[in-house]
């Protein structure tokens, strides 16, 4: 099936380019959802009448995640979570987690953006963690991680050894 497609979609093509997909693909997927047109004679001629209009809005989408991305960079995010004294997490860090964090933070990520190609992070430690925002833009953070309770159990110990040193003279 032949489709002109409205978007720049990943490992298929740009906007304005006329691709064969499977059926199904362009019939269930593509077209529904407004990122296709079936490529007929009609539909070619009223794609190059907006040809203009579309390629504007995509430069509209890629400066907005560009401006975005800008305020991402240098970001650190510090999550607490409860660990066991290897450091490992006693469950996960995700990217609802993360998206939650920076959200908190004031800035406004969805959940699908955050790339974890690795799956979720399970050990105490810092983490470079990308956010695609656009096909084209991406931004990275770091995201560490510190155990909840281990750097309070420290400080005790510390605290309980230079009460002992005292007592003891």
């Amino acid at each position: 099936m032949q489709i002109i497609l409205l978007q720049r979609i990943v490992n298929l093509g740009r906007l304005g380019e006329t691709v064969d997909v499977k059926p199904g693909y362009g019939r269930n997927f593509l077209i529904p959802h407004g990122k296709a047109l079936p490529a007929t004679k009609v539909n070619i001629e009223k794609f190059e009448a907006r040809r203009a209009e579309l390629e504007a809005e995509e430069a509209k989408e890629v400066s907005v995640a560009q401006e975005r991305a800008d305020a991402l960079t240098d970001v650190n995010v510090i999550m607490r979570a409860k660990s066991g004294d290897e450091g490992k997490l006693f469950g996960s860090i995700g990217t609802r987690d993360i998206a939650e964090a920076l959200t908190n933070s004031g800035l406004e990520v969805d959940r699908a953006e955050i790339k974890l190609p690795e799956g979720t992070l399970r050990q105490v430690g810092e983490y470079s963690v990308d956010i695609q925002l656009h096909h084209d833009v991406t931004a990275t953070i770091l995201v560490t991680i510190l155990s909840e309770d281990g750097d309070d159990e420290d400080l005790e110990e510390d605290a309980a050894d230079e009460s002992e040193d005292y007592s003891e003279e």
